[in-house]
């Protein structure tokens, strides 16, 4: 696990991932590190079709299992948790099947020796070759775990998503049932800040998720393929590696850690942002009342500006460090030294005079 900045990291866990809002199985790893985690280049299907892409996932839009497993210490020791499958019903072949008709029984798994995925699948049956005016033809939807689709004879394809993972593949059916097995790379992500022990309240606390590693060449220049993920919810991604950018507050929180995506397993993520909350106030004198119509700024060591506001009270989100504290009221100026120490909330209180 890589972090951006000093003394800032990320916690991760890996849980065996067998169905999506409905059970987990197997293992549970807990991994708590601060090297760079690599791994093979991102695996996604290549078809030239005009599918239509997954939709932007956010953390909102997105149901998961809620099963918690220990965490466990600093030590990077596993912890094993056996969780129980909950079974799905197999498909069945249509009983009498027309002339000239055939049957798809579809599933999915997780990867080559993945156990079968049983909620959040997405099925669309396309005809194989495209129509006079270039598309490709969709036959049919479905978005049970285990569907049989009944079509005419002929050539298909099929495209099942999960998430923001998908698979396609050609089928040629006939006059016959025949059993179709697809398999989807792809693991969850389930990610929480914390200030020290304190978990970061949902809303204060924002997550995007990128591919690839944030050291690869032109990554800064890549859009999110998730925004706005929210605390506790899952995203559902190819397996690969993949870095988080977590904004805490609207100040410069800001943490970036690479992490990697198993098939078949659910990552929960625990990114540690070493910060504090600060508000200020402009008073006449010490515990006085705030004045009112006060632009704040606060500057870095080097004369940047860090974050700006107006209010008898504003409230913003520092990382840990020095700042030079400016307020104006009234066409006045004035200015305060502020050390921000992680986990220490605070009112600073800046003298008119």
């Amino acid at each position: 696990m890589t972090m951006a900045g000093p003394h800032r990291h990320t916690h991760w866990r890996c849980v065996l991932l067998p169905a999506i809002a409905l059970a987990l199985a197997a293992t549970v790893s807990s991994a708590r590190s601060q090297s760079t985690s690599t791994g093979s280049a991102l695996q996604s299907p290549s078809q030239n079709l005009p599918l239509p892409p997954a939709p932007p996932m956010s953390g909102r839009a997105v149901l998961g299992p809620t099963i918690v497993a220990p965490r466990g210490d600093d030590t990077g020791q596993t912890a094993q948790v056996p969780l129980k499958q909950l079974p799905s019903p197999a498909p069945r072949a249509p009983a009498n099947l027309r002339p000239n008709e055939g049957a798809i029984l579809a599933s999915a798994r997780f990867g080559h020796d993945g156990a079968l995925i049983n909620g959040g699948l997405h099925w669309r049956i396309y005809a194989n070759k495209p129509d006079p005016t270039g598309k490709f033809r969709l036959f049919k939807e479905d978005r049970t775990a285990q569907p049989t689709f009944v079509l005419p004879a002929g050539g298909y394809i099929v495209h099942v998503s999960l998430g923001l993972a998908s698979v396609a593949k050609p089928v040629q059916l006939r006059n016959e049932a025949m059993r179709e097995v697809f398999e989807i790379p792809a693991g969850g992500l389930r990610i929480e800040g914390r200030v020290g022990n304190v978990r970061i309240p949902t809303g204060q606390i924002s997550f995007d998720i990128f591919k690839g590693s944030q050291f690869e060449p032109g990554a800064g220049e890549r859009p999110p393929i998730a925004s706005g993920v929210v605390t506790g919810r899952v995203v559902l991604v190819p397996e690969g590696t993949y870095y988080i950018v977590s904004k805490y507050g609207d100040g410069n929180s800001v943490v970036r850690s690479d992490i990697r995506v198993q098939a078949g397993k659910l990552t929960d993520i625990t990114v540690t942002h070493r910060a504090a909350a600060i508000m200020f106030k402009l008073v006449n004198k010490h515990g006085g009342e705030a004045l009112a119509n006060t632009d704040w700024a606060v500057l870095s060591p080097a004369g940047d500006v860090v974050t700006q506001s107006k209010g008898a009270f504003p409230r913003v989100i520092l990382a840990e460090g020095e700042y030079k504290v400016i307020a104006r009221n009234d066409n006045k100026v004035y200015q305060k030294d502020l050390t921000v120490i992680p986990g220490v909330d605070g009112e600073i209180e800046v003298l008119a005079r």
